[in-house]
């Protein structure tokens, strides 16, 4: 203790005259002080600077969800923008090569008009065995009223994927399994299968954020296990629009990151079946 409290005179001399031009007086237990307020100074100063501007987004794992989505929507203006360039540049080398006259006009074939007449008039005329399969098939279908019904269209649904990743279990309804699940990477964009509206959120800790879309033809698809959802009861979303943001294993005690299932007319619908993954 007596060391640490002991002083020490540090002087600043003028090397022409040797007079005393400042000095202080330090001890040990002092530049202790002196250096811990400095340190933790320092480290203020540093924490509001990461905090309170924007260098906090230059820190890794630090950007959120808006960020993020920021991100994609960027990437797709530029790819936009880059096709753009290229239909443009592609556009530009067409108008050279003729101002040039690298690019040579297309031959034209002067074609006889009434030649032409007469051959498709010979091609129009039904022959001896066509004549004979209209009228037999004329006389076979002039009673059969089956024929003026129009047939059923049956409409085609293109699904979407509900999310990028790995299938872990896959449908097993005798295990009560009604669903795939899935092993995503971390705060992974989950999107709407089909076209539809949002019927139920919730959130629970089994299952995290749930989010119910009901579409068309008695399709109903359900996503579990999201951390964040971005839609409301009443919204419409589109094919393939981003609806939620799954978690990651540190957040669910489980070893998947999404499940999903889908049912038709309270059936439960293998997704595999209709969905490619």
């Amino acid at each position: 203790m007596q060391k640490m409290r002991f002083q020490y005179r540090v002087s600043i001399m003028n090397e022409n005259t040797l007079e005393e031009a400042w000095y202080i007086r330090l001890s040990r237990f002092s530049v202790f002080l002196y250096s811990s307020f400095l340190i933790i100074l320092t480290f203020f100063i540093l924490t509001s600077l990461i905090i309170f501007t924007p260098l906090k987004y230059y820190l890794p794992g630090y950007g959120g969800d808006i960020e993020r989505l920021d991100a994609i929507n960027k990437s797709i203006q530029i790819d936009s923008l880059l096709n753009h360039m290229e239909l443009q540049a592609a556009y530009l080398d067409v108008i050279k090569g003729i101002v040039s006259g690298d690019i040579t006009n297309d031959s034209v074939n002067v074609n006889d008009s009434v030649s032409l007449k007469e051959r498709a008039e010979v091609l129009i005329e039904k022959s001896k065995a066509e004549k004979e399969f209209v009228d037999r098939y004329e006389s076979e279908e002039k009673y059969n009223l089956s024929s003026l019904l129009g047939k059923e269209t049956k409409k085609v649904y293109v699904f979407f994927k509900p999310v990028k990743g790995v299938i872990s279990s896959s449908y097993d309804p005798k295990n009560k399994q009604y669903g795939v699940s899935m092993v995503t990477a971390s705060h992974e964009a989950v999107v709407s299968v089909l076209a539809g509206t949002v019927i139920y959120t919730s959130y629970s800790f089994n299952y995290g954020w749930v989010i119910h879309i009901q579409h068309d033809d008695n399709y109903l698809s359900i996503y579990k296990y999201n951390t964040q959802i971005l839609k409301k009861v009443g919204d419409t979303v589109k094919s393939g629009e981003v609806i939620a943001f799954t978690g990651n294993e540190t957040e669910f005690k489980n070893e998947n990151h999404f499940y999903f299932e889908l049912w038709k007319q309270g059936q439960s619908v293998n997704p595999e079946d209709v969905i490619i993954f």
